[in-house]
């Protein structure tokens, strides 16, 4: 038996990790751009990583590292990718290591901006030169390595087993745009002090970020730069191997909506759920097509229920599916039912009053099976277009 509990504020709660963000340069207006997390002893650590080809500097680096590696010490900069750079972009990492007046064990560096561009690495050095090690600022930290974020992205729990020990898990991210069911386009660091044993590090990772990380759509990008990274300092001597996964998935879910919901310029946030599906892998590509499908996004937009843009979607992802054993639904609003369309003049109007919220979801009954997947996404208008059209500027 354990209990879960929410805890108000950021990962620098859980015993013997530091963090804390400053302002490098790298972005205008003196906004926080570069910051820390650094443990007292060293940690596992285990990642997942973008499944784009072209893989930012900052991950090649990480390979390079040689198994069961540990660390203390992971370095983030916002407005720079440092992707798409070659072999310079990875000797810039090693430089700017050498160069820090602290020393650490395997360091790791993770970047999210602009790709295309090498790193200011003067300016990174100087400034990361400053650290204050002893600092608990994970205030500072999310505003750090925000990018085009609204707000920063945190969730914790404490988990209390029976035998009365217990343990911390916290996460700090970023993401709003590129994000794509295929590890989304984020930074996510995840810390915790549970002993956990480093074999258990990424099965965990993987089998949370299936139904949160993997399940989560605003615009069907992937980029250069995704990262989810689990430290585990081990502090706690305290460990659950169900507890543990449960809290995690927790940590993910939290991230995980909040980066839909702030979907550079979203208003909606949509659970696309898929049920009776004939298998599993069906049941997650039609959900994954709703997420992803630029026309429900719009129409979303639009508050415009249009079943047919659902059934239209449903029908390209190429799963098995007919007409006659079809269910979709807003929420509780059956607008289609197995071939016959119910959207009449008041079910539009109950369907209408579904889409005017901030929170719903969209139920498509394939009827052929019993196997079942939710995807999540977001509405897609204006303000997207805006930011992204002005974003090297």
């Amino acid at each position: 038996m354990f209990s879960i509990f929410p805890i108000n504020g950021y990962l620098d709660q859980i015993d013997g990790f530091f963090c804390d963000g400053i302002h490098a340069n790298l972005k205008s207006n003196k906004q926080k751009d570069l910051g820390f997390i650094y443990s007292d002893t060293l940690c596992e650590v285990e990642a997942l990583f973008t499944n784009n080809t072209f893989k930012a500097a900052p991950l090649q680096h990480y390979a390079l590292y040689p198994t069961n590696f540990k660390t203390n010490f992971v370095l983030i900069n916002a407005k720079n990718a440092n992707a798409m750079t070659g072999k310079k972009g990875i000797e810039n990492i090693y430089k700017i290591f050498s160069s820090l007046n602290h020393k650490f064990t395997n360091p790791i560096m993770s970047s999210t901006g602009i790709i295309g561009n090498h790193l200011p690495i003067n300016k990174i050095i100087t400034s990361a030169n400053t650290f204050d090690l002893s600092s608990k600022n994970g205030e500072s930290l999310s505003h750090a390595i925000m990018t085009t974020d609204a707000y920063a992205k945190t969730s914790m729990y404490e988990v209390k087993l029976e035998d009365g020990s217990s343990f911390k898990i916290g996460a700090i991210a970023k993401g709003a745009g590129m994000i794509n069911p295929n590890l989304a386009t984020m930074l996510c660091f995840i810390c915790t002090d549970a002993c956990i044993p480093k074999e258990h590090m990424q099965e965990a990772l993987q089998k949370a970020s299936h139904t949160t990380f993997n399940a989560i759509s605003v615009d069907g990008d992937t980029s250069t730069n995704d990262t989810v990274m689990l430290l585990s300092n081990q502090k706690s001597n305290s460990y659950n191997k169900e507890a543990f996964q449960e809290a995690l998935h927790l940590v993910m879910n939290d991230i995980g909506m909040l980066m839909v919901s702030d979907g550079e310029g979203a208003k909606k946030s949509v659970a696309f759920e898929v049920i009776n599906a004939i298998n599993k892998e069906e049941a997650q590509r039609a959900a994954k097509a709703l997420s992803n499908s630029l026309l429900v996004k719009t129409a979303l937009f639009g508050e415009d229920p249009n079943f047919g843009r659902i059934a239209s979607t449903i029908g390209a992802s190429q799963i098995q599916c007919c007409e006659e054993k079809l269910i979709i639904s807003y929420n509780d609003i059956v607008v289609f039912k197995k071939g016959e369309i119910l959207f009449d003049v008041d079910i539009e109007r109950q369907a209408l009053e579904v889409l005017k919220t901030d929170q719903f979801k969209i139920t498509c009954d394939i009827g052929l099976g019993n196997e079942s997947f939710i995807a999540y996404g977001c509405d897609l208008g204006h303000k997207y277009i805006e930011i992204n059209a002005d974003y090297r500027t």
